[in-house]
C-alpha cells in the first residue's frame, strides 16, 4: 500500500506538500505528488502534508483531511491577545480543597499531546496522581530524601533549603506539593535523545492549557529532583525501568485570582553580527 494517496480531481499541483515535507520524501511528477525514494522508511508521520494542502487533496495511509481539526482563523489570537494570555499566567501554589475533574485534565493532556517533539516521536507518557493521600505520600517521600541529603550531602542540601523544608513539614506545612489535589508526571524512554526537551515542552503546553479549564499549576521541582534519586519514590511511581521522569506539576483549582501581571526583566537580546 502506498504511503499516501492524492485526490487528482482536487490537487492543483502547487507542490506545497513537497516543499513543506520535513523529511523531503515527496516528489512532484507529471500527475502531481508522489513518494520519493525511502518515503515509507523516512516518513516521521507529522501530517504536515495533509495539514498544508489547501484543497484537502492529500491523504496519508494513517491520516485523512477529515480526521484533522479545521483551523478557524477567527478563533486564532492576535499579538495582543497572545501577550495578555501569556503574561497573565501565574504559577499557582494555593488550591481549593476539591478534586480535579478527570474529564478536564484528560482534555488538557490531550491538548498537551500536540506539543512538538523531536522527529515527531511523541515519546511523552503521563502519570497522574489525583488522590490527595497519594500526593501527600509523594511529599513525605521527598522530605525523607531531603533528610538524607541534609545528613549525607549537606553541601547540596544547604543551598536548596532542605533542612528548613523538612522542619516546616514537621510543623504541618507542605512546601513540596503545596497540599495540591493532583500531581502530573511526564516521563519518556531513555533511548529517546530529545526526551528531556520533549517532556518539558509538553508540560509547558499542559500548563498553558489548564487555565482554560479553570485549573492552575506549578512545577514541582523538588518532586522532579527526588524522583531521579530516591529509591522509595521511584518505587512508588513504578515507571518502566527504561524510563526517566523529566518533570512534574501540581494541579488544582486556584484558591485566588490574580488581577494583575507583574513586570519581568527586559529580554537580553543580541543580534549576531551587530
Amino acid at each position: 500500500m502506498s504511503l499516501f494517496r492524492i485526490d487528482r480531481d482536487q490537487c492543483d499541483k502547487d507542490a506545497i506538500c513537497a516543499v513543506e515535507c520535513p523529511a523531503g520524501i515527496i516528489e512532484m511528477g507529471p500527475q502531481g505528488p508522489k513518494p520519493g525514494p525511502g518515503a515509507t522508511e523516512f516518513c516521521i508521520q507529522c501530517g504536515h502534508c495533509v495539514a498544508i494542502c489547501p484543497k484537502g487533496a492529500f491523504s496519508l495511509d494513517f491520516l485523512s483531511p477529515d480526521q484533522c481539526m479545521a483551523v478557524e482563523k477567527e478563533r486564532l489570537p492576535d499579538a495582543g491577545q497572545v501577550e495578555h494570555f501569556l503574561r497573565s499566567r501565574r504559577s499557582v501554589r494555593r488550591y481549593k480543597d476539591r478534586p480535579v475533574p478527570r474529564k478536564d485534565l484528560e482534555k488538557a493532556l490531550e491538548i498537551a499531546g500536540h506539543a512538538p517533539s523531536g522527529s515527531n516521536r511523541q515519546p511523552v507518557k503521563w502519570l497522574v496522581m489525583d488522590k490527595k493521600e497519594d500526593v501527600k505520600q509523594v511529599a513525605g517521600l521527598v522530605i525523607d530524601w531531603m533528610r538524607f541529603m541534609v545528613r549525607e550531602k549537606p553541601e547540596i542540601a544547604r543551598p536548596m533549603n532542605m533542612a528548613i523544608l523538612a522542619r516546616q513539614w514537621r510543623q504541618g506545612v507542605d512546601r513540596i506539593c503545596r497540599d495540591a489535589p493532583c500531581l502530573v508526571f511526564a516521563h519518556a524512554a531513555n533511548e529517546v535523545g530529545s526526551a528531556p526537551a520533549d517532556c518539558h515542552i509538553a508540560l509547558s503546553y499542559l500548563e498553558l492549557a489548564l487555565p482554560g479549564f479553570g485549573l492552575g499549576s506549578c512545577w514541582a521541582g523538588y518532586v522532579t529532583y527526588a524522583a531521579g534519586f530516591w529509591p522509595e519514590l521511584k518505587e512508588m511511581l513504578s515507571l518502566p525501568p527504561d524510563h526517566t521522569c523529566h518533570g512534574a506539576v501540581m494541579v488544582g483549582v486556584p484558591r485566588f485570582r490574580y488581577p494583575r501581571a507583574p513586570k519581568r526583566n527586559a529580554p537580553d537580546i543580541r543580534f549576531h553580527g551587530e
